[in-house]
């Protein structure tokens, strides 16, 4: 089936604000100056719940689908060559989880290569994302939306009888624990304890198995995506549209909460729905503000964010390892990391244990604008 869309591949400025100012929020959550001193809305649930933490990874899932449907869909809508596309499919999930293998080795791998590769965590955001652009545009750019859907509603129902109803090998009830899960299972199963997230070693927050509902999270925004290229329809009523829908969605992930908790390791079927009911709302909201209203004054910082998304989070995971790794001594004549004596020296003495953590992770995140500020003026955009 034909989806009756424009060919046009008009950029949306609010999509590229709302991925800015994902990726910045993602950026302030991840690089706190002290992991004990931490805002609560800042840190993800413990387990089962959602903090505005948990929204940060589900809503740039859902802007890839967005993105999708935004830079294939001219492509689809002129028949280019189904081969030439689907290759560079592929070519870009293998760079995006590539970049993430690099990222789980950096920069340990040039002190013991062998340890480093006996240990390397497989899973992580840069696979998970690459895995889920792999599936969501293939599925875009070969099937149609009612296939889409139904692919959607398939996986978040079999993904709740796998978790709720399927017992775990080894005569283990079905059950939602950190580490007796089928999904806990399947990561030491397929991976191995020694390829899994190194705070646990028993599970992955991204393991193989709840990547499949992820991938859901990325199909509501390809849909999403191909709602917002129907030119025949007047913007108001696609962004009512994307707003009925978005609140529906995130009533039946709070229904669906009550026997099946929202919970981000997992990416449970009710986390997907809330978490793309609340990303319909908020980009619908920001479309109407920014590409309607054209309120734009305040995007410049958010835009210079969302064109260079996946380098800047590269990048500064990169000078974070770096700066954990680089041993200075401190005034005690003790040998600590970089950011440790950084931090110490700069931020503790001048705020509370509370907000010298947040100001070294506004100044991170300050700091990356300013560069990326730079590269925007000189249009210099990385595609990955």
């Amino acid at each position: 089936m034909k989806e009756n869309i424009s060919p046009a591949n008009s950029r949306l400025l609010s999509l590229d604000v709302f991925r800015g100012l994902t990726v910045a929020a993602m950026i302030l959550v991840n690089n706190p100056g002290d992991w004990g001193n931490i805002y609560a809305p800042l840190k993800h649930a413990e387990w089962h719940g959602c903090t505005p933490t948990d929204l940060i990874f589900p809503f740039f899932l859902f802007i890839v689908g967005v993105s999708i449907a935004f830079s294939l869909g001219t492509k689809k809508a002129n028949e280019v060559a189904s081969k030439d596309i689907i290759i560079s499919i592929i070519r870009r999930s293998a760079i995006l989880f590539a970049l993430g293998i690099i990222l789980a080795l950096f920069p340990d791998v040039f002190v013991d290569p062998v340890k480093s590769f006996s240990t390397l965590r497989i899973p992580g955001v840069l696979q998970r994302i690459g895995l889920v652009f792999l599936f969501c545009a293939i599925l875009f750019y070969k099937t149609g939306v009612k296939t889409q859907v139904a692919t959607f509603v398939l996986i978040l129902i079999a993904y709740w009888a796998l978790l709720t109803l399927v017992p775990v090998p080894g005569g283990v009830a079905p059950n939602l624990e950190k580490e007796t899960s089928l999904a806990a299972w399947l990561d030491r199963t397929l991976l191995t304890e020694n390829h899994l997230w190194k705070l646990s070693r028993t599970w992955d927050p991204e393991g193989v198995l709840s990547t499949l509902p992820a991938i859901a999270s990325g199909i509501s925004g390809t849909l999403t995506g191909i709602w917002l290229r129907r030119k025949e329809i007047e913007p108001n009523k696609r962004i009512l549209f994307m707003l009925l829908t978005g609140i529906i969605a995130l009533i039946a992930g709070l229904i669906w909460n009550l026997s099946f908790p929202l919970n981000k390791s997992l990416w449970t079927s009710s986390y997907v729905l809330f978490t793309s009911g609340l990303a319909l709302m908020f980009l619908g909201t920001l479309y109407w503000i920014i590409d309607l209203k054209n309120y734009r004054g305040f995007t410049l910082p958010f835009v210079v964010y969302g064109v260079n998304a996946i380098t800047v989070y590269f990048l500064s995971t990169i000078m974070a390892k770096l700066f954990n790794f680089i041993k200075v001594d401190n005034a005690e004549g003790q040998e600590v990391s970089l950011k440790t004596w950084l931090f110490q020296s700069y931020f503790t003495p001048n705020f509370s244990p509370l907000n010298a953590s947040l100001a070294w992770a506004l100044s991170f995140v300050l700091f990356w604008l300013i560069i990326l500020w730079w590269m925007y003026k000189r249009k210099i955009i990385i595609k990955v």
